[in-house]
């Protein structure tokens, strides 16, 4: 009896072996595909996977002998394991990773110009409220970072590190409505309305999200079809363009700012949530193009917001 029940402890041992084998694949799978690092995957999954095929192959005998119920727990923990990672990997396509939209300490490239003259555009103050003069329309102006803001909560993250996304829009809607909507009021908004993405700053959905919200005609620019005369037009008629940024000028991650005016030579005047600076200089719309966000969910990276046409 002790003989029969040592191969038994055996075939028991690879049984256990293997299912936590497909155990661990499935905790690696779900770590990189939430990193969506799938080069990573393969190679911390090769030892694994290598161990796995070599204990099916030298462990077919034992597979043989095991019994009809063994056999049918282990398809059906397979095949939960199976379908779990399909499910996950369908998800991570659907909602690929969001930019992190993160003013930090690093430095980037200085603005390529000078501020721009007092003529041209400016940073006013009316009873306690800063506005962007030129263009054809004011912009109410908010800096994330002032100590005003700055520390704030955006969810559980700070406005001043985090908040592009809820100050770009808070400027967008207190500049085209009657509603005046500071970043700290537009941050719990958005954390109400679920388009605070936690440590990485404001899912894409904020700008359709919040343009909806409050009244506001949203539309999304497409790249194929935009050119000077599509931004120009749309900027010198007072509507606003909502930019998602890449690495360059603006961000070293990701962020939020306002395309709000052209000047008589086609450059365009910008509304960063993150740089009075940034904001008190014109830029060349093909920098602005080019370092746009590579983002194209949500109608990213170029969105057109307008005044309700009632």
């Amino acid at each position: 009896m002790k003989k029969f029940r040592e191969p038994l402890s055996l075939r028991g041992a690879i049984l256990l072996a293997l299912v936590l084998a497909l155990v661990c694949i499935g905790a690696v799978e779900l770590i990189v595909c939430s990193y969506q690092a799938p080069e990573l995957y393969e190679q911390i999954t090769a030892p694994v996977r290598s161990a796995v095929q070599f204990l099916s192959e030298t462990g077919q005998t034992a597979w043989e002998s095991m019994s009809q119920h063994t056999q049918a727990t282990v398809h059906r923990a397979a095949s939960q394991i199976k379908a779990a990672l399909q499910e996950l990997e369908e998800h991570a396509q659907e909602e690929p990773e969001e930019d992190i939209q993160l003013v930090d300490n690093q430095e980037i490239e200085p603005p390529p110009r000078a501020r721009a003259s007092f003529s041209i555009t400016s940073l006013a103050s009316r009873r306690g409220q800063e506005y962007l003069t030129g263009g054809a329309l004011e912009i109410v102006y908010y800096n994330q970072t002032a100590s005003r803001w700055a520390d704030e909560p955006y969810g559980s993250d700070p406005i001043g590190g985090y908040g592009c996304g809820p100050t770009a829009m808070a400027m967008a809607v207190s500049s085209l409505t009657d509603s005046i909507i500071d970043p700290a009021q537009m941050a719990q908004h958005c954390v109400e309305e679920g388009y605070w993405a936690k440590g990485r700053g404001s899912y894409r959905s904020i700008v359709y999200g919040v343009a909806e919200d409050f009244g506001l005609e949203c539309t999304s620019l497409s790249l194929d079809s935009v050119d000077e005369d599509t931004i120009s037009h749309a900027l010198s008629s007072g509507k606003l363009i909502v930019a998602l940024m890449g690495r360059g000028h603006f961000t070293n991650r990701g962020h939020f700012i306002l395309l709000r005016g052209v000047t008589l030579d086609g450059s365009i005047l910008v509304a960063d949530p993150a740089s009075p600076e940034r904001s008190l200089t014109t830029w060349d719309l093909d920098l602005i193009l080019d370092e746009l966000s590579a983002a194209r969910d949500n109608g990213a990276p170029l969105w057109l917001l307008s005044q309700p046409l009632f």
